[in-house]
């Protein structure tokens, strides 16, 4: 799974998104840039780094070894939890797992070395893994 190596701060601050911001669509990673076919989200989410390494495998296993596949979103996000069954107060709970906010119109995920009806089925199979609409498009 994705996370990162090393962090500055280990618990970030609740971010108090309204729904304006999060409706806003994406002005960074809006094209195709490396392949030929990309995964482009439709509605806002957090998206975890499970959910992104089930897309992965689930896109790895349907396109096979030819293709060539590019994450365009890394999890850098930590989100906290506090464990089961404890009492509230004493402090903020431990980093749980870490996520990206993804914001309509990022592409997600890219496909290089299939066909189209290949690359298509494989960034569909990879959209039922996450949990936002997508949209497969091409270059």
């Amino acid at each position: 799974m994705l996370f990162p190596k090393k962090v500055k701060h280990r618990k970030w601050q609740t971010a108090r998104l309204s729904e304006a911001k999060l409706l806003r669509p994406e002005s960074r990673g809006i094209t195709v840039a490396f392949g030929s076919f990309g995964l482009k989200a439709e509605t806002p989410s957090r998206v975890a780094a499970n959910q992104i390494e089930a897309a992965r495998r689930a896109m790895t296993r349907c396109a096979g070894k030819t293709a060539k596949i590019w994450i365009r979103i890394f999890p850098d996000r930590p989100v906290t939890q506090k464990a089961a069954e404890v009492p509230m107060g004493k402090g903020k709970g431990d980093p749980d797992r870490y996520v990206f906010e993804v914001r309509p119109g990022r592409i997600l995920f890219e496909i290089d070395g299939v066909t189209e009806v290949v690359a298509r089925e494989a960034l569909r199979k990879a959209g039922c893994k996450l949990p936002l609409k997508t949209r497969v498009v091409a270059r």
